[in-house]
């Protein structure tokens, strides 16, 4: 089945690169499904945010230890 889809995919004189605008299509949706979809009350950039904003705190706290 698999095999009928790529065969049937246009553009086979450019080899892979065919491919790349499904690539970029999935690539989308994925983004999107990261930024829309919520496990419980959380998604995958509030965990983000909530980690590089730890890590700055981390941070300044230890040149403020180091300056002390």
């Amino acid at each position: 089945m698999l095999s009928k889809i790529i065969e049937k995919w246009p553009g086979k004189s450019i080899g892979l690169y065919r491919f790349l605008p499904a690539f970029f299509f999935l690539g989308a949706t994925l983004e999107f499904s990261m930024i829309k979809w919520r496990v419980g009350r959380t998604n995958f950039y509030d965990t983000y945010k909530r980690k590089q904003a730890k890590k700055v705190i981390e941070e300044r706290l230890k040149s403020i230890n180091e300056s002390s």
